[in-house]
């Protein structure tokens, strides 16, 4: 049997309202020298932390109906303490209103900003190739569950004379700086992945022009891939988690490749040559996936949700992981963003795709 988790603003009416009525049955059955008029105004209070002004006020007028009621079924009016009761309902109550406009305001921007970074995101974000050279190619980016701010994760990739590029990152923090951050290693990767002949002359030309923009606590970890001739693969890893290979028969390995700074705060990075036969594939990730954390509270089993991309169609590979992974992890969401490239070696090369330069990316240095 399914249930379907009401939603806070249903939670937060239901317990305002079993306050309410709480409150006026106790109201009716305690003696009437005990009076519980002012403890309705915790409703609209309650209210105001998940439902909508209307909603409040609607609680408001309730309580404050309640408060005149009890005064008589109590024969309280004559008594000046009565008044003061129905007072303080009165001012919780309108303060409880306030409190609801001033929450859903908030809400309201924090929404917007979120839309707003998130078009941003995807909008310096390019559609891979779906070939190139000898690879195979399959993406996906998944922004994390609605209330945090979406991240700097970003891949991109170039065609290089014989050779096919590509890059996935990470920059660190959150909203429209993180993603102006992605935009620039974005451009320098294009700049210079497709000038410099050697991959970690590359990563290093890139960190060094990313440096000139970032602030003192700003850095952007990332893997640089080459694919130039069939069997063999050139890594750069700048900080970044290691890519993972998935052979035909099922043999997971983490490429434990030499590793230097995260872009931006150093130089003097070092290739790996990886082999890789027709059939494998390779997994890169950026750490929403690497640190994703299971219900137990213990890290996702990386080994085991890349075994998932071993066979099938690649699109569908990738998919089976990233349902693997949201099965595991509380409530079927992330808490970063994630960026996902799987990659195969093809037993026929393909024609190498030119990179797509059909839209424009945002001004990010002035």
């Amino acid at each position: 049997m399914h249930f379907t988790r009401p939603s806070p603003a249903a939670t937060f009416a239901l317990l305002a309202t079993a306050w309410i009525v709480t409150v006026a049955v106790a109201d009716m059955m305690l003696p009437q020298n005990i009076a519980l008029a002012g403890l309705l105004a915790f409703a609209p209070l309650i209210a105001a932390a998940g439902v909508g002004v209307r909603g409040a006020a609607v609680f408001a007028f309730v309580a404050i109906v309640l408060g005149v009621w009890s005064g008589y079924w109590n024969d309280a009016w004559s008594e000046p303490q009565q008044y003061v009761r129905l007072l303080t309902v009165v001012m919780v109550s309108l303060a409880g209103v306030v409190i609801a406009r001033l929450r859903t305001d908030r809400e309201q921007r924090f929404a917007r900003m979120s839309a707003i970074a998130e078009v941003a995101q995807r909008a310096i974000l390019p559609k891979l190739p779906a070939e190139s050279g000898v690879m195979a190619i399959a993406s996906r980016y998944l922004s994390a569950y609605e209330d945090t701010l979406v991240g700097g994760d970003l891949y991109d990739f170039t065609v290089h004379e014989d050779s096919t590029r590509l890059i996935i990152g990470d920059v660190r923090g959150k909203g429209l700086t993180a993603i102006e951050h992605a935009a620039r290693v974005i451009r320098a990767f294009r700049q210079f992945a497709t000038v410099d002949v050697d991959l970690a002359d590359a990563a290093g030309d890139v960190s060094a022009y990313v440096a000139q923009f970032f602030g003192d606590e700003d850095f952007a970890t990332a893997l640089l891939v080459e694919s130039r001739e069939p069997g063999r693969l050139t890594v750069v890893r700048c900080g970044h988690p290691a890519p993972i290979l998935v052979t035909r028969d099922g043999t997971v390995t983490p490429l434990d490749t030499p590793t230097g700074l995260p872009l931006g705060l150093g130089a003097g990075y070092v290739a790996a040559e990886v082999a890789w036969q027709p059939g494998d594939r390779i997994l890169l990730y950026t750490d929403g996936l690497s640190e994703a954390r299971a219900r137990s509270g213990d890290f996702v089993p990386l080994a085991a949700v890349a075994q998932r991309v071993q066979d099938g169609p690649l699109e569908a590979a990738i998919d089976r992981l990233l349902d693997d992974v949201r099965r595991q992890v509380p409530g079927g969401r992330l808490d970063d963003d994630l960026a996902v490239v799987l990659l195969e070696h093809s037993v026929v090369p393909a024609t190498p795709a030119r990179p797509r330069l059909d839209f424009a990316l945002p001004t990010v240095d002035a």
